[in-house]
C-alpha cells in the first residue's frame, strides 16, 4: 500500500502511538502509573532504533546548512509555543483528560526517569513527528509523490487539514492547531525540515523543565 518512502516516516510515528495503546490496555488490567513508569524509556528506545535503522532514507534530514536568522528564528518561534502551550488551557481548549507523567517515587523526582522523559521529548519526538507530520503527511496529501513537493508550494487547505490533525493528536488540542500551525509555517518558509524540528525541540525541552520546576504533571 506504502512505498518505502512513506513506510520509514510513518512507522515511528505509528510505533509511537502503538506504545500509548499498550499503556491505555495496561492501565485498564489494573497496572498503575508506577508499574508503568520506564515504558515511556522503552517506547523512546524502540522508536529511536527505528528512526536510526531508517536514517539513509531521511534525505530532508541530511547536511543541514544552518543560518544564524533560521536558528533564531526556530528557537523564538519554539518558546512562543511552549509560552501558549501552559497558556492555553481553557475548558473548550481541552479535549479528554491526561494522567500525564509523574516521575516521583515516594514523593520525590527520580532524576534518571525524568532525564529519560526529558530527552524523548526533546530530542526523540521532534524528529519523528515532524517527519511524519510536515515532511510526510502534509506534502503527501498534496501529491502522493511526496519526496518532490517543495514544501513552500503546500496548498493552504492541505496545511490547514494537517495542521488540524497535528492538534487532535494532543490532550491540549487548541495548542496542538497553534503549535502545528507555527511548525509548518517554519518549514513552508524555510523549506528545511530542520527548523520545526529545533522549534519542536525547544518547545517540548522547555516544557519538560517547567514541569519538573512545578510539578504540572499532566502537561507531561
Amino acid at each position: 500500500m506504502f512505498e518505502r518512502a512513506a513506510l520509514v516516516r510513518i512507522l515511528p510515528f505509528a510505533l509511537y502511538m502503538f506504545f500509548l495503546f499498550i499503556s491505555d490496555m495496561l492501565g485498564r488490567l489494573g497496572y498503575g502509573p508506577y508499574a508503568l513508569r520506564w515504558l515511556y524509556g522503552v517506547k523512546i528506545a524502540c522508536v529511536l532504533t527505528l528512526l536510526w535503522l531508517f536514517r539513509r532514507d531521511y534525505i530532508e534530514l541530511a547536511r543541514p546548512q544552518w543560518r544564524w536568522t533560521a536558528v533564531a528564528g526556530a528557537v523564538s518561534a519554539g518558546i512562543v509555543v511552549f509560552l501558549l502551550w501552559i497558556w492555553l488551557d481553557a475548558s473548550w481548549m481541552v479535549m479528554g483528560s491526561s494522567a500525564g507523567f509523574d516521575p516521583r517515587v515516594q514523593g520525590r523526582i527520580d532524576y534518571p526517569l525524568a532525564a529519560v522523559r526529558l530527552a524523548g521529548a526533546a530530542l526523540v519526538v521532534p524528529v519523528m513527528e515532524e517527519l511524519f507530520w510536515r515532511s510526510y503527511l502534509m506534502r503527501w496529501l498534496d501529491n502522493k509523490k511526496f519526496l518532490s513537493v517543495n514544501p513552500a508550494g503546500v496548498k493552504l487547505s492541505t496545511t490547514v487539514v494537517t495542521v488540524i490533525l497535528f492538534g487532535l493528536e494532543h490532550n491540549l488540542w487548541f495548542a496542538g492547531v497553534v503549535a502545528g500551525a507555527v511548525y509548518s509555517v517554519l518549514y513552508m518558509r524555510g523549506r528545511s525540515l530542520w527548523s520545526p524540528i529545533l522549534a519542536h525541540a525547544v518547545t517540548n525541552g522547555l516544557l519538560g523543565v517547567w514541569v519538573l520546576a512545578t510539578a504540572n504533571w499532566t502537561y507531561w
